[in-house]
C-alpha cells in the first residue's frame, strides 16, 4: 500500500477528487482516508503543517500502517528560474535548510547530525516532470534573508514538510516519491502570491495526479 502524506486538506483533495474512498478514521491524532486511485491502493494522512507534523505522519505511515512506499505532494515556493507558477516538479533530493550545527561541529548548514551531506535522497527515475531539489524549513515568509543559503544549496523549491519526510524515509530505507506544485516565487510579494495562486497550483497538481501515480511502484 502507498501511504500518501499531505500537509493541508486542500492538497489532499488533489488526489481525493480522483479516488474512490472506503474508510476514514483517526490514528494518533491524524486523520486517515483509505481508498483506490488509478488502480492503486492508498492511505492518505492529513499531517498538518510543518516538519514535526510531517515526520510524525511518516513514522505513522511506516510503523502504524505498515506502508512500503511513501508519497508526498503539495505546494512549494519557487526559488530557481525554472520554477514557474503552477508547474509541477518531481523532487529527487531534499535538505532541511533551517538545521544548523555549523558553529558547533563545522558541518555545512542543513547537514543533520551524524550525516556527512545536507542532502536526503528521494526515489528517482524516469519522470513526466522536471526534477528539482527541495529545501524545507519551518517558516513561510516574504523575507529574502535565506536566499543566499538556498542558492548555495542549489534549491529549486522550498516548503515546510518534504525534507522531514525524506529524513524518516531514508532512515527507514523506505522509498519516497515527492511532487510539488509552485504556488509562489521567493521575494517580497511571495505571501501575496501564495494567496493568489494557491488554487491554480492545486489544479495543476490534481491534473498531474494520474501521471504521478503512474510513476509510483507500490
Amino acid at each position: 500500500m502507498i501511504a500518501v502524506i499531505t500537509a493541508m486538506q486542500n492538497e489532499a483533495h488533489a488526489l481525493l477528487r480522483h479516488a474512490e474512498t472506503d474508510r476514514e478514521y483517526t490514528l494518533y491524532g491524524k486523520k486517515i482516508c483509505e481508498g483506490c486511485a488509478f488502480g492503486k491502493r492508498f492511505a492518505l494522512i492529513a499531517a498538518g503543517i510543518g516538519k514535526s507534523n510531517a515526520a510524525a505522519a511518516a513514522m505513522l505511515a511506516l510503523s502504524g500502517l505498515n506502508a512500503k512506499t511513501l508519497l508526498n505532494f503539495g505546494l512549494a515556493g519557487g526559488i530557481s528560474q525554472q520554477a514557474d507558477i503552477a508547474e509541477v516538479f518531481r523532487i529527487v533530493r531534499a535538505v532541511q535548510y533551517d538545521f544548523d550545527l555549523s558553529e558547533v561541529n563545522g558541518t555545512p548548514k542543513g547537514t543533520l547530525d551524524e550525516y556527512d551531506t545536507p542532502y536526503l535522497p528521494l526515489k528517482d527515475g524516469q519522470s513526466a516532470f522536471k526534477k528539482a531539489t527541495l529545501a524545507t524549513g519551518d517558516k513561510l515568509t516574504a523575507s529574502l534573508a535565506d536566499l543566499p543559503l538556498l542558492n548555495a544549496l542549489g534549491a529549486d523549491l522550498r516548503d515546510m514538510e518534504g525534507a522531514a519526510i525524506a529524513h524518516v524515509a531514508f532512515a527507514a530505507g523506505a522509498p519516497l516519491y515527492a511532487y510539488k506544485a509552485v504556488s509562489n516565487k521567493i521575494g517580497a510579494d511571495s505571501v501575496a502570491q501564495y494567496r493568489e495562486f494557491t488554487r491554480r497550483a492545486l489544479e495543476a497538481l490534481s491534473d498531474g495526479m494520474e501521471k504521478i501515480f503512474a510513476e509510483i511502484e507500490p
